[in-house]
């Protein structure tokens, strides 16, 4: 039996859902918009994404997904024939509001450039074809640009308002105060600290303390940023624990030193990052990590009204507070579903407390009700908009451009530093077209 037409089995489908008396849902592929990073050549991420909003015949945004299974596809190509690379354009994901997210990675650099098709059954979306003239850098093709040309590209904001927080504390930064003070105050047995450095846009570190295994994170983000962008030369500490180290007062003696965290709190003077979980599943987005900042858009759990009316938490010992709520869930398993997942500070309470096993990122979104509903509708809309990969690294270059505005002296590769090297890609070996400015132009 032959298959019939996509198109004629849209409308087929259509037919059936009016005759059933379902509310006809007809989505206008021209009408649709299509719009986001993904669409432009020379913003360099790990994945590249866009975002389509699908729009009805009449021109109204839809507010829920179409009916059926959805008959959007992305299909991403090079231009040239004899360009043969290898692209991952998994399904569209679809976030239930009418709009679906489209990511793509690539493994190799395409030199003439990408065709971007969006289609919707056999028809093409908005202004489908999309065409990015090359070169189209893959993540690990090493070939930065100069800040303010990068800054633009990726729409970074003008102002941070937590960043300009974090930084009142500090309109100077001596660094030789630094370097006599944190390996004494935070650097101990127990110490998380890795003392970084950048020159020339090569990153040096040394490592300050007992658990500081987790500088792969902090490594592996700041060698994606040399990739891309050309960093200011700084000297700077890196926080790797799961809390904010410098409590002194502003106008105290002695003064606060500015030590860049993960974390932050209302009494503490720390510059925080975003943390390592979140970069490191940008970065690792579609080669196996699922919890990254776009896969979640498309997996926010059962419908509100079928969530379960218990607050939960799963994670590691880092802190005693932890241990702590996993007492109060066996007190009340009613209202809390606490479990400790892996022990390694507090090894002797496992047998008290037991190990709760691991459970997949999505199933988080099963939260509490009512004035949760409401904070997740406004936390999801302010996510989207800011938790997005290239505001990421927005950020992340905002805060080292103002912490080495503040820096009273040159940086330094101090004794104990080696250089962290760039990942090897021998088999996407890229050319980088651009001419590396000197420091006095930028």
């Amino acid at each position: 039996m032959r298959s019939l037409p996509p198109a004629l089995l849209l409308q087929l489908r259509l037919a059936l859902l009016v005759a059933a008396g379902a509310p006809e849902v007809l989505v206008s592929a021209p009408r649709s918009l299509v719009w986001g990073p993904g669409l432009q050549a020379a913003v360099v991420l790990p994945v590249r994404y866009f975002y389509l909003q699908a729009v009805n015949s009449e021109g109204q945004n839809l507010t829920r997904s179409p009916p059926g299974q959805t008959p959007f596809k992305v299909v991403v190509k090079s231009l040239s024939p004899k360009e043969l690379v290898r692209i991952h354009v998994p399904k569209p994901l679809d976030r239930n509001d009418g709009t679906f997210l489209m990511r793509y990675r690539m493994y190799e650099t395409v030199n003439e450039g990408l065709k971007i098709e969006v289609l919707y059954g056999d028809e093409h979306v908005a202004q489908s074809p999309y065409i990015l003239k090359g070169p189209v850098y893959h993540e690990y093709c090493e070939c930065p640009e100069d800040p303010q040309a990068w800054q633009k590209t990726l729409s970074c904001p003008t102002k941070e308002p937590q960043i300009a927080k974090d930084f009142a504390s500090f309109p100077s930064i001596n660094l030789q105060q630094m370097l006599n003070e944190v390996p004494k105050r935070f650097g101990d047995e127990r110490g998380a600290i890795v003392h970084y450095t950048i020159l020339d846009n090569h990153i040096y570190r040394r490592s300050l303390g007992k658990y500081t295994d987790f500088k792969m994170f902090s490594d592996e983000i700041l060698l994606s940023l040399t990739r891309k962008v050309l960093l200011p030369d700084l000297e700077f500490y890196v926080n790797l624990g799961d809390w904010p180290l410098e409590h002194r007062k502003v106008n105290g003696t002695p003064s606060p030193i500015p030590i860049i965290s993960w974390c932050g709190s209302l009494d503490s003077r720390d510059v925080v990052l975003p943390t390592y979980d979140i970069t490191h599943s940008t970065l690792e987005a579609m080669r196996g990590v699922t919890n990254d900042l776009l896969s979640i858009q498309g997996n926010t759990g059962p419908s509100w009204i079928n969530k379960t009316e218990r607050a939960f938490f799963r994670g590691r010992d880092s802190r005693e507070e932890r241990l702590q709520l996993v007492q109060l869930s066996k007190e009340n398993p009613q209202l809390l579903d606490a479990g400790i997942t892996g022990y390694f500070f507090f090894q002797e309470k496992e047998k008290e407390l037991g190990k709760a096993k691991l459970m997949g990122f999505f199933d988080f979104f099963k939260e509490n009700d009512e004035e949760a509903e409401k904070i997740a509708k406004e936390g999801q809309l302010m996510a989207r908009d800011l938790l997005q990969p290239h505001r990421l690294y927005c950020y992340y270059y905002e805060v080292l451009q103002k912490y080495a505005e503040r820096q009273s002296s040159k940086p330094e590769v101090r004794d104990g530093m080696e250089l962290v090297p760039q990942p090897e890609d021998n088999t996407a070996i890229c050319q980088c077209h651009r001419k590396k400015p000197s420091r006095e132009e930028l």
